[in-house]
């Protein structure tokens, strides 16, 4: 993916999967491209389309959502581009759980009882259902391992004040519910995911993605109850089976360990699983959409000189 240079920008950041540009100070141009990370490492290889595909679902949310609380979404000029406002973000990352799978589940799995603060009950099998939902937060790291982090610690660190606190874990809870509404409609639970909030002065904002295969996961409703039942894994959407596969292959992120060789099919097989996600969780039909960089270029452009007026 080309970089590029927008008139007024004052800042160029290159994420794990995304380039971030910021617009005088006010506004970010997001790419979202098709590479792909997982344990906090980038792999070697991008997958077809997973841009396109996280842009536009959480574009879907976002305007779902939009009546919960303010985000930050001003404009999707292309199919892997969004536009929005630049907030001063919080430097957390709001884990919810209505489910107890991944993170938590390894965890719990370990014979411990508490993630973040919260304490899980005993004798859960994984992929239950918590009695209501749970926030788990985590440190928003620049470089390598987001930390579990409690409530507790996150205002004693000075991360937000407690006012804050409580209305973004407020919102949080209820863009969740929201998530699950729009995921039954397509026959799916929304297991978990993570919200980023951000602030423009003293208004709170909704930031970055939303209800995506990348920070969500979801698990097909008609089957699930049967399945815990026979004690049968959950077929889910989400990256996790990446995580499987990586660990089945000795990797998990930690020092000297060798991310395993990605061949063809699994690529295609990943780019499968997102444009599977998107169709299932909108109930639109995937368009896959190619432009070549000067036409993106010229469509953020144009974006921008709108917004700017």
């Amino acid at each position: 993916m080309a970089t590029y240079h927008f008139p007024q920008q004052t800042g160029f950041y290159k994420g794990k999967v995304r380039d971030v540009y910021s617009i005088s100070n006010d506004f970010l141009v997001m790419l979202a491209t098709d590479r792909i990370s997982a344990f906090d490492v980038v792999l070697p290889h991008p997958i077809p389309f997973k841009g396109q595909v996280l842009n536009q679902v959480a574009a879907y949310m976002l305007n779902a959502c939009h009546d919960i609380c303010p985000n930050w979404l001003i404009a999707t000029p292309a199919p892997n581009v969004s536009i929005g406002k630049r907030c001063i973000p919080f430097k957390i990352e709001m884990v919810v759980r209505g489910n107890l799978t991944g993170h938590a589940w390894r965890t719990y799995a370990s014979g411990k009882r508490t993630l973040s603060g919260i304490a899980m009950p005993e004798g859960m099998r994984e992929n239950d259902f918590f009695c209501s939902p749970i926030i788990t937060p985590t440190t928003k790291a620049s470089e390598g391992h987001d930390e579990d982090i409690s409530k507790e610690e996150i205002i004693a660190h000075g991360l937000t004040s407690a006012s804050e606190w409580e209305q973004i874990s407020t919102y949080a809870l209820q863009l969740f519910e929201r998530g699950n509404q729009i995921a039954a409609k397509q026959q799916l639970i929304l297991a978990d995911t993570k919200y980023e909030f951000g602030k423009i002065g003293s208004e709170i904002f909704l930031m970055d993605e939303i209800h995506t295969p990348d920070s969500s996961r979801y698990f097909l409703k008609d089957e699930f109850e049967k399945r815990q039942q026979n004690g049968e894994k959950q077929k889910q959407l989400s990256k996790e089976f990446v995580r499987e596969w990586l660990i089945e292959n000795n990797f998990m992120g930690k020092e000297g360990q060798q991310i395993p060789e990605m061949t063809d099919a699994l690529i295609n097989a990943i780019s499968t699983r997102y444009i599977e996600l998107y169709e299932k969780v909108t109930g639109r039909k995937f368009v896959p959409e190619t432009l070549q960089d000067s036409e993106t270029e010229e469509r953020i452009l144009t974006s921008l000189k709108s917004i700017m007026k």
